[in-house]
């Protein structure tokens, strides 16, 4: 079944090429507002026919069919139609940041740009900033933009990489059931380049043929380690063979970081890595007790203190998803949401099993998201009112997420901001400062008394944006003068702050709420990917603000 954002990146991607081709200007405009309708929609529109799809606000009969067609096909023949006249490296430049169509139309139509390497010749050479409609600043901008996406080429976000995992998996298990997944999906790594896996063999004559759609990379592989990609994707895979006595280490030295394996033990005088090497284990615990620790789950192998960490703290203390007790940054229908505040909440209570909700819908400032105007919020208020009658002893939390002004104001006077529980201070816009500007932004909002917690810090988007510079010392420390929450955004479009930064912010006593930043009922279930990276820097269940029961968040909220 073709879901909903599917339909809306195709008919996305055809109002683009309609407008850079100059075709039909008003069916572009309609297909790129429609393709965001769609997007938002909380029903599957491939349960529809083409007379409910014609309901729907802004939908012809004209776009009803194409959407009919993209349903039936998968594809739709006029965007099929379009990317035929159009070169493979122009429809590379929309991956650039910070150029529209026009711009496009004017670096391939009007300068002969067709691909990225061109363009960054034509940045280096300065012969950007010099066309009509770009400038200095938009050449510097898309160049930063170019090393980001060289650097990104290969790569997927955790729940993508997890996906892509799982259906290699799937095709291996037959060929080899007693397969087992390590490296970079086994260590919850944000950003996998590589899918790793172990086969244990009796000997290594024991080694099959993959199914065809497996493709060797004959130079890289070895009688010990196949490596290549499935056929149309550029993600590489690697299997390690190893024997049956050696599966055991292997699949702690695969899932490893260097950092972790290069940690020496105190009574052997050995790193872990040429301790597993000289022996066989009967478990992965066994192999740690016979090391001198404690077993080191494999999201923890970082070489960042874990030994240390596991030998003060204990693995019972460390968060997990069964300790969450509720969570606080989430968006309704009252702004960009999909989802209507009572089906939010009662998914958390029914489904999740929590304890609270807190909807922190986008603020006034944010009127491309919805944002909430005053008068809008005192309706909100009146439903949440409502449904804790209705709902309770579960209860929803009256939250905001303010945006933070380029001068570091929240955006709601302070008459309105005292009445919520809690407010959620984010960065939406003004993503240019350099670090001691956009610094001195965020201590100013996290100064505001009525600041809860500090929401998505950089406003990184994982291979797609880079987050803005910030002294994040001085950044966390004004969080713990101030009893100001920081977030950790679950969304693995974020996982923002990143999880190395955690260990500071427990030196420092500042609390992580872990948020998925949920606009869905499925967004609600991002805590786990929060979870899993929280994990990896030690976060514990004490110092989760969300972990907390409902009366010691209340409690904290009287004393914020």
């Amino acid at each position: 079944m073709i879901s909903n954002s599917t339909i809306s990146e195709i008919l996305e991607l055809t109002s683009k090429l309609l407008t850079l081709h100059d075709r039909d200007e008003n069916r572009a405009k309609a297909l790129g507002a429609i393709s965001f309708t769609i997007d938002r929609l909380t029903d599957s529109i491939f349960n529809l026919d083409t007379t409910e799809i014609q309901k729907i606000r802004g939908i012809g009969k004209s776009v009803a069919t194409s959407i009919e067609e993209i349903k039936t096909t998968g594809s739709l023949a006029e965007l099929d139609g379009l990317i035929a006249e159009t070169p493979e490296g122009v429809l590379e430049l929309f991956k650039v940041k910070g150029i529209g169509v026009k711009k496009i139309k004017t670096l391939w139509k009007e300068l002969g740009i067709d691909n990225l390497n061109e363009l960054r010749i034509a940045c280096e050479n300065g012969k950007i900033a010099g066309t009509k409609g770009f400038g200095e600043k938009t050449q510097t901008s898309i160049l930063e933009s170019l090393v980001f996406i060289q650097a990104q080429a290969g790569k997927l976000r955790m729940d993508k990489g997890k996906e892509l995992s799982d259906l290699v998996l799937a095709i291996l298990v037959d060929v080899y059931p007693q397969i087992v997944v390590s490296g970079q999906i086994a260590n919850k790594a944000d950003v996998v380049d590589e899918l790793c896996y172990i086969v244990p063999l009796k000997d290594f004559g024991g080694k099959k043929r993959l199914p065809d759609e497996f493709e060797e990379d004959y130079a890289e592989s070895s009688p010990f380690a196949w490596r290549g990609n499935l056929q149309g994707n550029s993600m590489k895979i690697v299997i390690h063979f190893v024997l049956e006595k050696d599966f055991v280490s292997s699949q702690i030295i695969y899932s490893s970081e260097e950092g972790h394996l290069k940690h020496v033990s105190e009574n052997l005088g050995q790193n872990l890595f040429t301790f597993l090497k000289n022996k066989s284990f009967s478990s992965q615990e066994e192999a740690y007790e016979l090391f001198g620790s404690k077993f080191i789950p494999e999201e923890l192998r970082v070489g960042l203190g874990e030994f240390e960490l596991v030998k003060s703290t204990g693995l019972e203390e460390l968060i997990t998803f069964e300790d969450l007790k509720g969570t606080v940054h989430n968006h309704s229908t009252y702004s960009d949401g999909k989802h209507t505040l009572r089906e939010m909440a009662t998914f958390c209570k029914d489904e999740l099993g929590l304890a609270y909700f807190g909807i922190a819908d986008h603020s006034q400032s944010a009127a491309y998201a919805g944002g909430l105007l005053p008068a809008t919020l005192i309706k909100q208020w009146e439903e949440i009112d409502q449904l804790n009658i209705e709902l309770g002893p579960f209860k929803i939390l009256k939250g905001i997420e303010s945006d933070i002004l380029a001068n570091g104001s929240l955006d709601y006077e302070n008459e309105i901001l005292k009445e919520f529980d809690y407010v959620v201070a984010s960065v939406h816009s003004g993503l240019n400062m350099d670090i001691e500007k956009a610094t001195d932004r965020l201590i100013k909002a996290i100064e505001n008394p009525y600041t809860t917690i500090l929401g998505h810090p950089t406003g990184r988007l994982l291979l797609s944006r880079k987050g803005y510079p910030l002294d994040f010392k001085k950044i966390i420390d004004a969080c713990a003068a101030n009893n100001v929450v920081m977030e950790l955004n679950a969304s693995p479009y974020r996982l923002d702050i990143d999880w190395r930064l955690i260990p500071y912010c427990l030196e420092k006593g500042v609390k992580i709420s872990i948020n998925p930043d949920a606009h869905s009922t499925a967004g609600l279930l991002d805590m786990k990917y929060g979870v899993s990276v929280a994990r990896k820097g030690g976060l514990t269940k004490a110092m989760t603000f969300n972990a907390m029961a409902l009366s010691e968040v209340e409690s904290f909220l009287k004393k914020a």
